[in-house]
Parts: structure tokens; sequence; C-alpha cells
């Protein structure tokens, strides 16, 4: 049975961004299909000027879904921003979920994050992300989002229920709905007049942790992200982009410190970059050792690219400032440092960490 909004005519826009993903469709959409068919959601597929057939299997096998199809390769980033802008013409939609095309939704999993919406009369809660375990082994937490995204104070990533490469067992340890730092982008609920006035996501991270950035914007207007574990989702990852390629080691490395410049207090921003930067090197004579110097050109390049574009960047970080005042790093920020507590304390799980 669907919950039933208050004001009975809210309405949700679930777009799933897709390039060159036909292979997916057949594994993923019909679970989004038959758990997402209501009165108050339109499933929407955005196509990233794909050049296998995916617009042709669409047309053939789902041909009353509604398509946008746009003229060229945007990236997650600016792909989500064109579509949803051509949606905002409409003025219909109160909400987006973005989902990502490799993602396997289950029974009653909108109506829980549609509940907390209606519920926050006081609109201070902006985003908000179910709980996501792995595709392939059902029992564990996914990578790209657990059980609710956090950050370190150097900027490093982290979620309940996955910290760097471990990942933890779903036992109901994380079944409370609290505030989190980020929601994924694999799925991410958020309400659409809260996504144009922060500008969208950022394009020039193309992808990967551009959510983070637009989740930063979130807290710095003082509102809340939450993560609910009455909704539950199961992604493959890597469904378009090699999880470890040199490409996302790459973009993953260069839009940390994008991240860190745009959104960190004035305050020892100098040290915190430093440091940061410090630790990616180690981290490229890590990959030497392995034997992945590829990986390390990744992270020089990432390096170098923030140097050529410092000057675009600090502008984006001072906008920031004239719409935010004197940004603040906000509470929920963990205080420690995260690649400390896993590598050299062996805090490996999130209940582990030390305060």
């Amino acid at each position: 049975m669907y919950f039933k909004s208050k004001k009975m005519n809210s309405k949700i826009a679930l777009v799933i961004l897709n390039y060159n993903g036909e292979k997916l469709f057949p594994v993923f959409l019909p679970s989004v299909i038959e758990h997402s068919t209501n009165d108050f959601t339109e499933i929407i597929i955005a196509d990233n000027a794909s050049t296998d057939n995916s617009i042709d299997y669409l047309k053939s096998n789902y041909p009353t879904i509604r398509r946008i199809e746009l003229t060229q390769n945007h990236g997650f980033a600016e792909g989500y921003n064109q579509a949803l802008d051509i949606l905002k013409l409409e003025k219909q939609f109160d909400y987006y979920i973005l989902l990502n095309s490799d993602v396997e939704v289950t029974q009653n999993w909108l109506n829980p994050i549609l509940e907390i919406f209606e519920h926050d009369t006081e609109k201070n809660i902006s985003a908000i992300q179910p709980k996501i375990r792995m595709h392939a082994h059902k029992h564990l937490f996914e990578h790209a989002g657990a059980a609710g995204g956090m950050i370190d104070y150097l900027g490093y990533p982290f979620c309940r229920g996955r910290i760097f490469d471990t990942l933890e067992e779903d036992k109901g340890q994380y079944n409370n709905q609290i505030p989190i730092f980020w929601a994924t982008g694999a799925a991410m609920a958020i309400r659409a007049e809260v996504y144009h006035n922060l500008g969208g996501l950022d394009k020039d991270f193309f992808a990967h942790m551009e959510e983070i950035d637009l989740c930063w914007r979130i807290h710095h207007t003082g509102k809340n992200i939450v993560y609910c574990p009455k909704s539950t989702v199961f992604h493959l990852g890597g469904g378009t982009l090699n999880p470890m390629s040199e490409r996302k080691t790459y973009l993953n490395f260069r839009n940390g410190l994008t991240l860190l410049l745009k959104n960190l207090p004035s305050k020892n921003l100098f040290f915190k970059i430093y440091f940061r930067m410090l630790l990616d090197g180690l981290a490229g004579i890590k990959f030497l050792l392995d034997g992945k110097p590829k990986f390390t050109l990744a992270i020089i390049k990432a390096h170098f690219y923030m140097y050529a574009n410092l000057s675009s960047i600090l502008a984006k970080r001072k906008d920031n400032q004239k719409k935010f005042g004197n940004l603040k790093l906000p509470s929920i920020v963990y205080s420690k440092s995260i690649v400390w507590q896993y590598f050299a304390k062996k805090n490996k799980t999130f209940d582990k960490l030390e305060n």
C-alpha cells in the first residue's frame, strides 16, 4: 500500500542517467518499474548520448518510459543537471531521485523516503539516502553509500558499513535513521527546489564525489541529510566505469582536492590541503610498490589539474562564501584522520573508530 502525501499532490521524478548501459536494463530496470510504479512517481531515463543500442532497446522494450535524450556525454554531474533543468521547466516535481542504472530496488522502497520528506514540515531535511547493499553479495553493504556517507577533516569519504575496502555485513547494526554527511549519487533523494537553488552538481567534477560537494553545500545552508534504513536497494557498482581504472583514480584524487578547496573553512586551509597532498603522495608510492605505475601517474595528473585550474576552483570558493557567508566545518565531520584510524590503528569498521 502506497504512502499518501498529506498534500495529495507531491510528485517524484525518478531519473536514471544512462551511458552505454544497454546490458544493464534487462537486469535492473524491471525491479525499478515493479516497485516504483505508482501515482506519485514518474520514471525517466536520461541518456548521455550513448553509442550502444540503449535508445533502441528502450524504444522496443519499454516504449512508455519517458526518455530525455542528451546530445553529448556530459558525464554524471552535468548529465543530471541538463536532465533536471528540463524537468524544472515543467514545475511538477517536488522531489528528485537520482538512481544509477545498475541499482536493483526493493518492494516499498519509496514510501519511507517520501514519509521522511512529507513529515518534515520545516524542510530541514534536504536529501535522503536509502540503505545500499551489494548486488552480488546482498548480505554486505556496498561501497557507494552503504549505511550513510561520512567524511573526515581531510576530506576522505567513508561510510557506516564501509571504510576504504572493508565492507561490513548488514546485521541490523545500522538500522537507525540518523543525519549523515553525504548521500551517494547512486541512490539520492533530494528536494527539487534545493537541487536547483544550489546550482545542481558541479559539472567540472564530471563524475565521482560531485554528490559529496552538493551535500557539503547543503550543510552550508544549515540543512540536513539523513539515512533511511527502512528503504533498501542493491547496487552493482562500476556499471559504466571500471572501479579499478586509472580514470576513476584520477577523478577521485582530483575531485577530492577540488572538494576541499571549495568548501573547507579558511582556518588551516593551507595546512589541510598540504597534508592531504602528502597523503596522496604516499598513496602514489604504494601504487608504485604494488606494481601499478599508471595509478601513480593518475594521482600526479590529478595534482597538476589542481595547479592548472586553481584560479577557477578558488572562484567557486568565493561564490560559496558569497552565498553562505564564512564557511564552517559541519559538526558531523569526523574530527580525526580516517586514514590513520584504518591503516595505523587497524580500526576497520565504523563502530571501532575513536571519537
